[in-house]
């Protein structure tokens, strides 16, 4: 039995190649299988689509995405979570949409992810409506080895750090909410 393919056209934020996605989806189309292309895996997980439930449970699924560490976190964050066998994901981030479409298409089972692809525990609460994008930055920020702002955008949704009177990470305090809308207003 071939692996189920996913497809995640990364709609709501400027993360892929475009030209690694149109020829995965162009390659993919003209292929004649079944696919399943879905517009934003983020934006799912922050919504809590049932439609992850359904991917995660229905059998050995290749999905063609970002970094499998992030894919694997957004499933988790949507309560739907990723067996640990027969799921492999495919980086439109890092590799050729060659060598993406030819996975997609073999009829292996799915190979196992790399090293650190796997969640080694499970991802902490994430308040908000964006908490997906937030998961999805500290997730991305340990692929790449840069740090993620708290701020990420998805989209036309900008998940903001909260603002608050502690201090942050260099000892200095927040600014307040009230000091910020009035400088905002004072510009």
């Amino acid at each position: 039995m071939s692996p189920r393919i996913v497809y995640c056209h990364c709609a709501y934020a400027d993360i892929l190649p475009a030209e690694v996605k149109r020829e995965v989806l162009r390659r993919l189309s003209a292929a004649g299988v079944a696919f399943e292309a879905v517009p934003d895996l983020c934006e799912m997980s922050a919504r809590k689509d049932p439609a992850l439930q359904r991917i995660a449970d229905a059998g050995p699924v290749r999905i063609a995405a970002c970094f499998p560490r992030a894919v694997q976190w957004l499933f988790h964050a949507a309560g739907s979570p990723l067996p640990e066998e027969g799921v492999e994901v495919l980086n439109q981030r890092e590799q050729s949409a060659e060598a993406i479409v030819e996975r997609l298409l073999s009829n292996e089972a799915p190979a196992a992810q790399p090293a650190g692809a796997e969640l080694e525990s499970a991802p902490k609460p994430i308040s908000g409506e964006n908490g997906a994008a937030a998961a999805v930055a500290s997730s991305e920020a340990d692929e790449t080895g840069a740090a993620a702002s708290e701020g990420s955008v998805t989209g036309d949704r900008a998940a903001a750090p909260e603002a608050s009177s502690e201090s942050d990470e260099t000892g200095a305090a927040a600014p307040e909410p009230s000091a910020v809308a009035a400088q905002e207003a004072q510009e």
